[in-house]
């Protein structure tokens, strides 16, 4: 369908593409991919036509019709959303604008009547063609696309220019897919859109019928959606055919076999060179000499792209916080006559790693500031727990910084002295390297000043993180960084991303905002979306989670050096349920009892799970505990009083979460118990 002929580009001495062949053809997924700068972006824009490359051609069929969404920089005033997004069937806007004219005309009793034969041809042949074309379908399908990309109903009627920056790039989106071009071009099309907005993208691109070449940071929404990866590096492109989780398995394989036969050429090579130094005066070996001069000559050496290091961080010490860290009691938040929340009860405890989730202009973020204490609510009580320390990232975090300061100074300001060293690491993570660290924050772009702030974050000691979209513009190596560091992280974790990936790995309980409400689902974002599309009843936001009723165990509940894993333990299964329809009951009933049964079914299956996730991570922490007890048990253990200081808090550190998790394996056996009592 399109095709790339000896494609050169450079930028003054900077070479992005040498000689590059490649294809697309129709019906391809691709997710284009590669570090910042590779040329990714630059690459869409010569696809598109936006761009000319220095040397080459793109081949493609006069009939193509391509469709290119920027990261940024669209506006649309002048029209309605709907009538933007109408304007993606500019055709059939026509053959309806004739329409309507042909009727108005034959309604006119100044028009002859020999003309009217004419104008009805006319008119059954354009409602032909419009049918065809699926015209009466039009305004269903523009109303369909806005609401899956989270406009409500009464946005549709409403000027253009009154949405912001983010949401003129849904409208910009909404036309394109709405056009339906061949060649479908997205740079970072999730960048704008919240979680439920990703979804129905990911669903809609999954089965769009033409070529679609995208852009993004967003690793579920890749594996989702592409067939192909395009690896954009040293110069060229290199094509791996599956999702990126696949491609990263084969790119990490390939790379290791280019490093291989790297290391044996350059091997090669200097024992060819140790050859010519040695004999290269001796007249007996002139011949063999010369002929290795040449043989080194012919030599291509082989190139490897700079090996990234992975960098793997510790957050600096806080003390432990209380058992209750947050509570609102009947909050209520309201902006003049705009209600965002009229009575929320949450309550949160130590150790939680909690998701909000919901719509763009829920109130996700006004939660956030509600708990981290930037605003009060209207009514009811904000309480924070015994010795809190919270750290709060809002959506603004980047502005906050002193443009004044450069890189390093922003980072060496507030840092516990024992995190100074560490300062370089993170920068380096966050693609801060060289003399970058010596540039002030007021020359940064929005990206980079986003990734300043997440790296400040990490350096100070709290108990308690706060994140409001701490994702944003953050590429893939350092949302990994983030995301391993939060992962150990040992504290409270309220997080708000509409990154799927990045909320399925680390959260295990979801508040969906909405309403006016925070409504609390126990378990992973997965879980959470059976859970809303089964409608199962939440937990309500008012009522004590789980583990702060770990103190009163079950009477059943075992320890996890028990035999955890007997007939009903999640090793097998959960235990099956005793329901069985009686013989003379309706239709009807027996479709009931199944639906309940299957229900009480898939609830069992999801406490045997979590609770194998807390045995796995108490066995862990254990292990950890054993190899420090073993230390400490060492002769000459107490001679280097820093390092014995240091280990031993991590012990007790440990204990203390060991204790944690433990209760709360008690509090999911207790209720896997009555699971299994009531079914």
């Amino acid at each position: 369908m399109i095709q790339l002929s000896e494609l050169t580009k450079a930028f003054g001495d900077r070479v992005l593409f040498d000689r590059v062949t490649w294809q697309i053809d129709d019906g391809d997924r691709v997710g284009l991919c590669g570090p910042n700068g590779a040329g990714k972006t630059t690459l869409l824009k010569m696809l598109a036509g936006l761009d000319e490359p220095d040397a080459g051609g793109i081949v493609k069929p006069a009939s193509l019709t391509i469709g290119y969404l920027p990261q940024d920089g669209l506006t649309h005033r002048g029209r309605t959303v709907f009538e933007e997004a109408a304007s993606a069937f500019q055709p059939l806007l026509d053959l309806k604008t004739e329409m309507h004219e042909i009727e108005h005309r034959l309604g006119d009793a100044s028009v002859p009547e020999d003309q009217h034969e004419t104008m009805l041809a006319r008119y059954s042949e354009l409602q032909d063609r419009f049918r065809l074309t699926e015209g009466y379908s039009m305004d269903l399908r523009i109303a369909t696309v806005l609401r899956g990309l989270g406009f409500a109903e009464g946005d549709a009627a409403r000027p253009a220019e009154t949405f912001s920056g983010g949401w003129q790039m849904r409208i910009a989106l909404a036309k394109l897919l709405l056009g339906r071009p061949n060649l479908l071009l997205l740079d970072e099309p999730t960048n704008h859109l919240d979680l439920e907005a990703r979804n129905w993208l990911e669903a809609y691109l999954t089965t769009y019928p033409y070529a679609v070449i995208l852009v993004s940071h967003d690793r579920y929404f890749l594996d989702a959606v592409v067939t192909r990866i395009t690896d954009l590096n040293l110069r060229t492109l290199t094509d791996y055919v599956g999702n990126y989780s696949k491609y990263v398995e084969q790119r990490d394989a390939m790379l290791e076999r280019l490093r291989q036969a790297k290391r044996e050429q350059d091997e090669e090579t200097a024992r060819v060179k140790m050859f010519i130094d040695r004999f290269r005066y001796q007249a007996t070996k002139a011949a063999q000499v010369q002929s290795r001069i040449k043989l080194l000559e012919k030599v291509v050496p082989i190139e490897v792209p700079p090996e990234r290091k992975r960098m793997h961080f510790t957050f600096p010490r806080c003390a432990k916080s209380g058992r209750t860290v947050l509570e609102l009691k009947h909050a209520r938040k309201a902006y003049d006559s705009l209600v965002v929340f009229r009575d929320v009860n949450l309550h949160i405890e130590r150790g939680d790693r909690i998701a909000l989730v919901g719509p763009n202009g829920a109130g996700k973020s006004t939660l956030m500031r509600m708990l981290s204490g930037e605003e009060a609510p209207d009514h009811g009580a904000r309480t924070l727990g015994h010795q809190v320390v919270t750290e709060y990232f809002a959506q603004d975090e980047a502005v906050r910084l002193d443009p004044a300061l450069s890189v390093h100074e922003t980072l060496e300001a507030g840092s516990p002295t024992d995190m100074v060293p560490a300062i370089r690491n993170i920068l380096g993570g966050f693609l801060f390297s060289g003399d970058d660290i010596y540039k002030k924050v007021a020359v940064l772009s929005g990206g980079e000043r986003t990734r300043l702030a997440v790296a400040r974050m990490l350096l100070r000691p709290s108990n308690t993180l706060l994140l409001d979209e701490p994702t944003n513009h953050l590429d893939l190596d350092s949302k990994d960084v983030l995301l391993e560091a939060l992962e150990d992280y040992g504290g409270t974790l309220i997080i708000v991303s509409h990154d799927r990936y990045f909320v399925e790995k680390l959260a295990t309980k979801i508040v969906e905002i909405g309403h006016g409400e925070a409504v609390v689902y126990p378990g992973t974002y997965r879980e959470f979306l059976w859970h809303k599309e089964h409608g199962d009843a939440p937990q309500a936001s008012g009522r004590r989670p789980q583990a702060a009723e770990a103190h009163s165990p079950h009477p059943n509940a075992r320890s996890p050096k028990s035999n955890a894993r007997g007939p009903k333990s999640n090793a097998q299964g959960p235990p099956p349920t005793a329901h069985s329809p009686r013989p003379n009951a309706s239709r009807e009933a027996r479709k009931a009892l199944d639906a309940e049964r299957r229900k009480k079914q898939r609830a069992i299956e999801g406490l045997y799970k979590r609770i194998a996730d807390l045995e796995s991570r108490i066995a862990a922490r254990e292990a950890e505990v054993k190899k420090l007890e073993a230390a400490m048990a060492a002769d000459g253990f107490y001679d280097d009083r820093s390092a014995a200081t240091a280990l031993i808090d991590r012990h007790q550190a440990l204990m203390w979460e060991v204790g944690d998790l433990m209760a709360q394996w008690e509090a999911l056996q207790g209720h896997a118990a009555e699971h299994a009592s009531e079914s």
